[in-house]
């Protein structure tokens, strides 16, 4: 009886190895098989990875969904897993498909900083005002709140060219401060239009409370700053201005050299369409981006990174990780 019950279990537990290497083959077949799902399995565990020293994606979850927006769940990155950025928040799309290469937080809303510009600069043109109007730096348009210094002295005038020209290239504060004063209304009225602006682009998640964001109140989404450089992108003078290398301003006797606040900008491996920088405490080191780069058009969107040459090195290593992508 005993020698009967050890064969009967033996029999039953070969069965049962057989069943379960049986299952494993086709596990296999199916995932190799099929090396579209593998490879957007490799994709999305990707996306969650902060360094690019990386050696292996984390596994993608059972229901993808839920790490992404239902408004974007229709776009499927087309990158490979080793795809990383340092930027706490980050969104990377192709201007000409608008298919998204890299989301990373890009539905958190955050403070913006000087990205709020690109705003100040879009009401300032729509309104049509004069450019060579003269506006003249006054106590209202100083630092009330942070307590940040400008090159521009109260007192001082400049047209409102060269305040938009200064505002866009070398984020300067007072620029933008001056240019809101100067707006029909005064400075309630333009930052009304601001906040009317951005909800006729659909950005809305995004709310501002000055022109300059010297303020942890200018919020927005990586989602809706990326429809704000679509937008600004279809004025010329903050492409030309956004872009431009450095620029002078003559006040009386004196000349006051200027440079661009992204250091990528003029660097003959980059073409950039517009751009702006940002940063306060409550923002991290902040940059939006088109930029043009191995036959594509790239919209670039990283925020809240840490260290002031973080942003640039992610748009480095994004573009790097794509063309080794694409070439293969």
């Amino acid at each position: 009886m005993t020698s009967s019950f050890r064969h009967t279990h033996r029999g039953r537990h070969v069965s049962i190895c057989l069943a379960a290497g049986l299952a494993l083959v086709g596990l296999t077949l199916v995932v190799f098989c099929n090396p579209a799902q593998a490879t957007s399995a490799a994709v999305r565990g990707g996306q969650s990875v902060n360094s690019p020293s990386s050696s292996s994606p984390a596994s993608p979850p059972a229901h993808p969904s839920a790490r992404r927006p239902a408004r974007r769940a229709a776009h499927s990155p087309a990158v490979p897993s080793r795809l990383a950025v340092k930027s706490k928040i980050a969104l990377v799309e192709d201007a000409n498909t608008s298919e998204v290469l890299l989301a990373k937080n890009a539905d958190k809303v955050t403070p913006i900083a000087s990205i709020t510009k690109l705003m100040t600069a879009i009401v300032v043109l729509d309104a049509k005002l004069p450019l060579e109007d003269v506006l003249t730096i006054s106590n209202a348009d100083r630092d009330q709140v942070m307590g940040t210094t400008s090159r521009l002295n109260v007192g001082w005038s400049l047209s409102r060219v060269d305040m938009l020209h200064l505002a866009l290239m070398s984020s300067e504060n007072r620029a933008a401060a001056a240019l809101s004063r100067y707006y029909p209304g005064g400075r309630p009225a333009f930052i009304a239009a601001m906040n009317a602006r951005a909800a006729e682009l659909g950005m809305s998640n995004t709310h501002f409370v000055n022109p300059n964001g010297l303020t942890s109140e200018n919020v927005s989404t990586a989602f809706d700053l990326l429809k704000l450089v679509q937008t600004a992108y279809q004025y010329p003078l903050i492409r030309e201005f956004s872009t431009d290398r450095n620029y002078s301003v003559q006040i009386g006797r004196r000349i006051l050299p200027y440079v661009n606040s992204n250091r990528l900008v003029g660097r003959p491996d980059w073409d950039i369409d517009v751009q702006k920088t940002g940063f306060i405490n409550d923002s991290g080191h902040c940059v939006v981006m088109r930029v043009n780069a191995d036959g594509r058009t790239l919209i670039m969107v990283f925020l809240d990174a840490i260290g002031k040459l973080t942003r640039f090195a992610d748009a480095q290593r994004v573009r790097t990780q794509l063309a080794l992508a694409q070439h293969k």
